[in-house]
């Protein structure tokens, strides 16, 4: 049966840990249900992790610092970054294997405060803006396939057609995961590793048959001069393209062997990520030169018309749409298990803790999330959406990361069956690197920037509303 503890019904999970004290038992089916194993656990990852930014943000790059060289020092940067955060959350969730990742870890280094602004921002931008804009991403994609896609033209009150099947997808990938853990993981599955094959035929079909130039490698822009200032905004897109290096941790009560298997799946899906990102900038250089690249948005295609023609534009164009879909589809699984947690620790929010009898589905949290997203998919374009939804991640992922710092001093001697590497160099380069691109974020985008803060606001104030209710 349930105890509760404090003024939440599940809190304090450490001092229970360390006190060999237990607050919450899933025992009477208000709990989520099946298991995850690696190999499924690691999918999450890469699915979540690769989207449209890969195969458009080399562009960007190529007109901001010129130089083939850099652009790769940049991805392996990013890389290198996005490790430093695997790492630090692969400690706080073998230490404290619950749904919900940040929102778990804040709640237990910070207080029950800054759990709740993060489990809602999560709930209102963390996950939905990410899976909306994957998704209008992929609709102007097919539009290569469907023209009426690519249209502006409004349907219903400035609706497109491309919004109207986003919505579609939303919905039916909500249908999938509501079916269960089992369904929505074979699901992922199957999507992840078409898209892994898809971008693995790409890097040979380049190696064996495209016609590029390896002397692009070396070339440098003869117009753009690299820059402090590009180099950093450049950083800002790829951080952005590696995010969701976290998306195991969110279901981590679910994973099997928690302590072993999710700091080897949030490792190894991040280095499969790092490989295949690389190996796809090799292939856009080898296509074609800095300058042929320079401030092009549809990046990957630019370079296969070069290397294979017409039809191998076409099947860059599936591959990219595949890796839309698996990416929403992981975050369609991953995001409604932070809003049941907060269901389950907060009275009067129980209701988004209501699972499904039969598969053990987050029902509530995965029906709100539909809803919160299709919001968004009305509502923004896909660089707003982004920008908004950046900010925030990069906000709370640092914050979350710094728990490693303050726990490792208040409560050393909490059990912890992975330790992060290279501590405390580790979390501090994340967290100093992540506040540097937060700061050009807002000086670029105020106003989306002002937005994400807004929101962490507005989750304050729903706290001590439903503090004050409780």
């Amino acid at each position: 049966m349930r105890r509760r503890c404090g003024r939440y019904t599940r809190a304090f999970t450490i001092r229970s840990r360390i006190d060999g004290a237990h607050c919450l038992s899933d025992g009477d089916g208000n709990g989520l249900s099946g298991k995850i194993g690696l190999r499924s656990a690691a999918a999450l990852v890469v699915a979540n992790i690769i989207g449209a930014g890969i195969f458009t943000t080399t562009g960007f790059q190529a007109e901001a610092l010129g130089d083939p060289m850099l652009i790769f020092a940049l991805w392996v940067l990013g890389g290198i970054l996005a490790w430093c955060g695997a790492l630090c959350y692969a400690e706080l969730g073998a230490a404290m294997p619950e749904a919900g990742a940040e929102y778990v870890y804040l709640r237990e280094t910070y207080g029950p405060a800054f759990g709740f602004m993060s489990a809602f921002v999560s709930c209102v931008a963390g996950f939905p803006a990410p899976i909306a804009a994957a998704l209008k991403g992929m609709t102007a994609y097919l539009g290569a396939f469907v023209p009426v896609l690519a249209s502006d033209s409004g349907v219903i009150g400035g609706v497109t057609t491309g919004d109207l099947l986003a919505v579609l997808v939303v919905w039916g990938l909500t249908a999938v995961h509501l079916r269960g853990l089992r369904g929505g993981m074979r699901f992922n599955d199957f999507v992840t590793l078409a898209k892994v094959l898809g971008i693995v035929a790409i890097l040979i079909g380049a190696a064996a048959f495209g016609s590029g130039n390896v002397a692009n490698f070396t070339t440098q822009s003869s117009t753009t001069e690299a820059t402090l200032p590009a180099f950093a905004t450049s950083l800002i897109f790829v951080m952005f393209c590696f995010s969701g290096w976290n998306a195991a941790a969110y279901m981590a009560s679910e994973i099997e062997a928690p302590q072993r298997n999710l700091p080897r799946a949030l490792l190894l899906g991040t280095s499969i990520v790092l490989v295949l990102y690389l190996g796809l900038n090799a292939v856009y250089l080898y296509g074609a030169n800095v300058d042929e690249l320079a401030g092009k948005v549809e990046v990957g295609l630019v370079a296969s018309r070069h290397l294979f023609g017409p039809a191998g534009t076409g099947f860059v164009t599936v591959v990219l749409t595949l890796s839309l879909l698996a990416s929403a589809s992981a975050m369609t699984a991953a995001g409604p298990r932070v809003t049941f947690a907060l269901g389950r620790d907060v009275p009067m929010l129980r209701g988004l803790s209501k699972t499904n009898t039969v598969t053990g589905a987050p029902t509530a949290a995965l029906l709100t999330q539909g809803v919160v997203t299709t919001l968004l998919v009305l509502s923004g374009t896909v660089d707003q959406i982004q920008q908004y939804a950046g900010f925030t991640l990069a906000l709370f992922s640092s914050l979350a990361v710094s728990c490693v710092i303050v726990l490792r001093i208040r409560h050393p001697e909490l059990a912890r069956p992975f330790r992060a590497w290279g501590y405390p160099l580790t979390p501090l380069f994340y967290i100093g690197v992540s506040g540097w691109t937060m700061l050009w974020a807002f000086q670029g985008r105020p106003m989306e920037s002002l937005l994400a803060l807004l929101t962490v606001v507005v989750g304050g104030v729903a706290f001590l509303f439903v503090r004050g209710r409780s």
